[in-house]
């Protein structure tokens, strides 16, 4: 199983609609795929229609208690896309495992060996705390979403700083897939700078799809369900249909469970 972390410790840079949306492109495709919610906020399990009443076993019982993955997995609504959901409890997550020895590498041991889907997507929450460092700990590869302003690249520099740090000590095999500008808004000057500025820093590990503002996108996870499905053509459901292709073409070669 491949897994990637969906990462940047700023918020509002649209990592838990990239994560919905990038999933659901993904199991359209034919993949089996799993996305873990590690946001204490829960909004990717909301916004794939699944009710905070309804999350018995989630990313929280895996961290702290140990549950094993299978028990924790939910169906969606969305063919070939389950989803280990979060709730509330896991903001206290990181003050409880404080102590104990292996808490890093918690996801890590949840996710080794596990059979059944071949991607896995984490929707890490906008820090650079314990559960962001499970994830990247846990995961083969980064994908980071950037927004379009200006202070963008200072708030990535840290990122990557960070993952940095985590290769060095407890995932020296992390590698970054890509990152996604968004909230593109080709109205503004300043979007079309920080896109350039980004390019010209980062080169080809920028993807070419770009996400834009999008009042669809805002619009779908209040309905419980994703862009993609809330309405297949708008401009960000599209977009995100890119990205898809573009992200199955970097990563490395797997044959697809039949």
């Amino acid at each position: 199983m491949i897994t990637i972390a969906i990462a940047n410790q700023k918020g509002g840079v649209g990592k838990t609609t990239t994560a919905i949306n990038i999933a659901t492109a993904m199991a359209a495709t034919g993949w089996k795929t799993l996305l873990i919610d590690l946001d204490p906020q829960g909004n990717a399990s909301t916004g794939l229609g699944l009710d905070a009443a309804h999350r018995e076993g989630s990313t929280y019982d895996i961290l702290v208690d140990e549950v094993p993955l299978s028990d924790c997995i939910h169906p969606t609504d969305i063919p070939g896309l389950d989803i280990v959901p979060a709730t509330v409890d896991l903001s206290g997550a990181e003050v409880e495992l404080v102590s104990v020895e292996d808490r890093t590498a918690r996801l890590h041991a949840a996710l080794a060996n596990h059979q059944g889907h071949e991607i896995c997507f984490i929707d890490c929450p906008p820090s650079l705390g314990l559960l962001t460092l499970n994830a990247l700990g846990a995961a083969d590869t980064l994908l980071v979403p950037l927004q379009c302003e200006f202070f963008a690249l200072e708030g990535l520099s840290q990122l990557l700083q960070t993952v940095e740090r985590v290769q060095q000590r407890f995932n020296p095999d992390l590698g970054i897939v890509g990152v996604v500008l968004t909230m593109f808004d080709r109205r503004n000057r300043l979007t079309d700078q920080v896109a350039d500025d980004v390019r010209d820093c980062l080169g080809e590990l920028v993807f070419e799809a770009v996400i834009p503002r999008n009042v669809r996108l805002s619009e779908a996870p209040s309905h419980g369900m994703p862009a993609l499905i809330y309405d297949h053509n708008c401009a960000g459901s599209r977009a995100y249909i890119t990205l898809a292709r573009e992200l199955i073409g970097r990563l490395p070669e797997r044959r697809k469970a039949a």
